[in-house]
């Protein structure tokens, strides 16, 4: 069950602040009966909504990938007026919402969907998820760091779970920078930086590459891209989820000059 507003405003009917506006106007009726309380839940999936008389037509679920750059929000907006991904996705009828987050200066893959079981899901903890990261760290990455990263990590919230641990370039000296890929399924607040600090290796760079089935690949840094139907099967699995139709957002045209950035099929 959801609230009516926020059911008409994924429907595209309106802003949810103007949903609201025409159900205090009596203008919006579920199964047949005026409806003006804001408050109201509903099934979309069961109950008629319509709006002066016309039913909605529910929004389907779709998914972005997209690779955030550093110096964006992971939010829909900022009261500060700071950038936010948001800025990067192209206009389109649905409403998606970034799947989780990214810190402010951590850049990689990203999703977007308007499928709110999927997010609860994919971010769950029971569903462990693995999310895979390049970081770049100022010192040597030795045997001991990297025995402690695959059996867990002492940090002030608690161990964490053992981590995939692969050294794809080792630093000269201790001022060099090392490249590691960690694998982790845990989402704690900026862990992977933490992580890598107790033991005494600074980041300098953190990206993330992959989520559950779904890799970064090409897409190139301020892009986004449609999965491909076989990441769209192999998401919602991964979910724990049946695979809904197929589908491609629905991009609104807008002039020269405001399009969003390109985009990679």
């Amino acid at each position: 069950m959801e609230r009516l507003q926020k059911v008409l405003a994924h429907a595209g009917v309106a802003s949810r602040r103007k949903c609201e506006e025409l159900i205090r106007a009596g203008r919006v009726s579920v199964d047949g009966q005026t409806v003006t309380e804001l408050g109201a839940k509903v099934d979309p999936s069961r109950q008629r909504i319509a709006v002066d008389g016309e039913p909605i037509e529910l929004e389907q679920p779709v998914v972005l990938v997209l690779n955030k750059p550093v110096a964006y929000l992971s939010t829909v907006s900022d009261p500060l007026g700071r950038r936010t991904v948001m800025q990067l996705l192209p206009p389109m009828r649905e409403r998606v919402y970034p799947v989780g987050r990214l810190d402010y200066d951590t850049s990689g893959l990203l999703l977007f969907t308007n499928d709110g079981e999927l997010t609860q899901r994919l971010l769950h903890p029971s569903r462990e998820i693995e999310k895979v990261y390049r970081v770049s760290v100022r010192g040597i990455v030795d045997r001991e760091a990297r025995r402690a990263l695959m059996e867990g990590v002492e940090l002030e919230d608690g161990v964490t779970a053992p981590a995939k641990v692969e050294v794809l370039r080792q630093a000269d000296g201790e001022d060099g920078v090392a490249v590691v890929h960690l694998a982790i399924h845990e989402g704690r607040n900026r862990q992977v930086r933490r992580m890598f600090e107790r033991l005494g290796l600074p980041v300098v760079r953190l990206k993330r590459i992959a989520f559950g089935p779904v890799s970064l690949g090409h897409l190139k840094t301020g892009e986004w891209r449609v999965l491909t139907p076989d990441e769209w099967v192999a998401l919602y699995q991964a979910a724990g989820m049946a695979p809904p139709p197929y589908r491609r957002p629905t991009i609104r045209r807008e002039p020269q000059d405001k399009r969003a950035p390109r985009t990679r099929s």
